[in-house]
């Protein structure tokens, strides 16, 4: 009885982890069936529709980087021309009355990205490194400067339009209310997100991770890194034209900014300022970035300066991300030896936040001379009215960054002690830190 017992018991914990996995997934959809009940406002359901895209997007450009490993500059090829494709077949299919709903139309643009990503990626997969990066930039000017010559199909700088709404109704649905787009963005992320996941835990995923860290060591044991990094890129290219044909399908029309260098940057930044390193990394990088674009653009006319900023600040002090930060702490909370990091955060937080004050107030004040120099002194940046001419604010501004910066220094020594102390600890009660 006791060696049935014991054969027995391996799969209680398969078992129970199994109902968390799908948990999880089952409590991610809840979330996204309620968000419009909590949030309703059409700015609210249009923002969300964004953070939607803008997950499938940063998750597949993840499959690349995080990944397997490669970096690209090109993520918009095909982001762009599945949006564009995505256009061209809703007109045609509004205008034949084609028996095709819209919530089917995505598959287009996943079809298109795989496509192109298939013509292009052979190639570009042949060498890693410093080489693809530059080949994928390549494509990527190429394919930008072909949507501004190549008029009949791109439409030029106008773009090409198309009316969703024309398509085959689904349960009375015709896409045109935000809400309706809403769920469609929120469906198709989440579908996108579970079949990216299943693709990290496929022997392919952890290939992709192999070739990351040795490639050398891969093909000896009878592997070819080069068809692993290929398979990676068509399944990048796949997720990113569905991003793409809902970027479309969500504003009605494709024009050459999908395409541009701008689209690659934004999805470079989201991926890298969340954290390549995790699953969820570009997860929360998209909804950070969304959220920061949003905002800064009615906070300041310099939010793309601010943009690069944190992406820099994020390079050098937090090479893990966002995400990377809050894994750190981890251990501490299982260990229960956070809460001795909390007032050594309170005490570096009056100092740091009265630097990045001083910081933003000379910025603000020194773009303001550099690119208006004979305009009204009186600016705006933040909510905050000030006069960039007087010497009081110049006074304040190099006060608060100089001093807040050799207070906030030596309060960040004193986390430093305590993160050695709150480690320590953690180590001693069997947690890994």
């Amino acid at each position: 009885m006791s060696e049935i017992t014991a054969s027995a018991a391996p799969p209680l914990p398969a078992a129970a982890e199994r109902l968390k996995f799908y948990g999880l997934w089952g409590a991610a959809a809840i979330v996204l069936l309620l968000l419009p009940k909590i949030f309703g406002s059409g700015g609210s359901l249009t923002t969300f529709s964004l953070i939607g895209i803008a997950i499938i997007f940063s998750l597949s450009y993840n499959i690349l980087l995080g990944q397997t490993g490669m970096l690209s500059f090109g993520p918009a090829v095909y982001y762009g021309l599945g949006g564009f494709l995505v256009i061209h077949a809703i007109n045609i299919v509004g205008a034949n009355k084609l028996p095709i709903p819209l919530p089917v139309v995505p598959l287009i643009g996943g079809l298109t990205g795989l496509l192109f990503a298939a013509l292009f990626g052979w190639v570009s997969t042949q060498r890693s490194g410093t080489a693809f990066a530059m080949i994928s930039l390549g494509v990527a000017e190429l394919i930008a400067s072909s949507a501004l010559i190549l008029r009949t199909f791109f439409g030029g700088e106008a773009g090409v339009s198309a009316n969703r709404t024309k398509l085959l109704k689904l349960f009375g649905w015709n896409f045109g209310p935000q809400i309706q787009i809403y769920y469609l963005v929120a469906a198709w992320t989440l579908i996108a997100v579970i079949a990216m996941y299943a693709l990290t835990r496929t022997p392919l995923g952890r290939m992709c991770n192999a070739v990351r860290d040795n490639p050398e060591r891969v093909q000896f044991v009878g592997y070819n890194p080069h068809v692993v990094r290929y398979l990676a890129f068509c399944f990048s290219g796949f997720f990113a034209g569905i991003a793409g044909a809902l970027a479309a399908i969500n504003f009605e029309i494709a024009n050459s900014a999908y395409l541009g260098a701008a689209q690659s940057v934004t999805v470079l930044f989201a991926t890298y300022i969340g954290g390549i390193g995790f699953f969820v990394g570009p997860i929360v990088g998209a909804i950070f970035v969304t959220f920061l674009s949003l905002g800064l653009s009615d906070l300041t006319q310099v939010w793309q300066l601010y943009f690069g900023l944190i992406f820099i600040a994020v390079v050098v002090f937090a090479p893990g991300g966002i995400t990377g930060l809050l894994m750190m702490h981890r251990p501490l909370l299982k260990a229960g030896t956070l809460p001795k990091m909390l007032p050594s955060y309170l005490v570096a937080l009056v100092p740091t936040l009265a630097m990045i004050a001083g910081f933003i107030l000379s910025l603000e004040t020194i773009v303001h001379y550099s690119v208006n120099p004979g305009d009204d002194p009186h600016i705006t940046a933040f909510g905050i009215g000030f006069n960039a001419a007087s010497p009081y604010i110049w006074a304040i501004a190099a006060i608060l960054l100089i001093g807040g910066y050799l207070v906030a220094r030596k309060t960040w020594t004193s986390i430093g002690d305590a993160w050695d102390d709150a480690t320590s600890v953690a180590r001693e009660k069997g947690v890994a830190a």
